[in-house]
């Protein structure tokens, strides 16, 4: 048995069927349990294959290190902020909480400067890490840079693979968007 097939054996896997959603599956892990968003139109037979490809996918990012929780994200924010905001600011810039948030649905992320809290959708657990760097590294700039002033702009460019995250979203985006054909 592999360790991601011990690690689902370990976890109750909870499908939740979602009108809104129109093609894409996600899932997140809400303490022992794995929860997978599907559209609620999908046939059950595709939903069955989809579940277990999803929650192996989430499973194998954890294996590898690439944990999705609040406290490695809390890592990752201050990783990019050392790298990416230090060199830009005087003092060190720092999130005062980072965390994924499941009511996000037409963001990929928001911070609020005043408090320093960044949450991330959690429709983004299973998309690239350096998307989901770009994303984090978006809200961190906030805690510079309120607004999308150029200022702002100065600070994503550095990221190597903005351009690239940047369409990545934007596709994924176009995707979602698209209207369901009927089956």
């Amino acid at each position: 048995m592999s360790s991601s097939q011990a690690d689902a054996a370990e976890s109750a896997v909870v499908v939740r069927r979602s009108a809104r959603r129109r093609k894409t599956i996600s899932a997140r892990r809400e303490g022992d349990s794995i929860v997978v968003m599907v559209p609620a139109g999908m046939r059950r037979s595709e939903e069955q294959r989809a579940v277990r490809e999803t929650v192996k996918r989430l499973l194998d990012r954890t294996a590898e290190g690439t944990s999705v929780d609040s406290e490695s994200l809390g890592r990752r924010a201050e990783a990019l902020a050392v790298r990416y905001l230090d060199p830009f600011t005087d003092a060190p810039v720092r999130p005062a909480g980072v965390r994924w948030v499941a009511n996000q649905e037409h963001r990929w992320g928001s911070c609020t400067p005043a408090t320093g809290q960044i949450r991330l959708s959690d429709r983004m657990t299973t998309m690239p890490d350096w998307v989901l760097d770009y994303v984090l590294l978006h809200e961190l700039a906030h805690l510079v840079e309120a607004n999308h002033t150029a200022r702002f702009h100065q600070i994503l460019e550095r990221f190597p693979k903005a351009a690239k995250a940047r369409g990545f979203l934007e596709g994924w985006q176009a995707a979602l968007s698209r209207p369901q054909t009927p089956r």
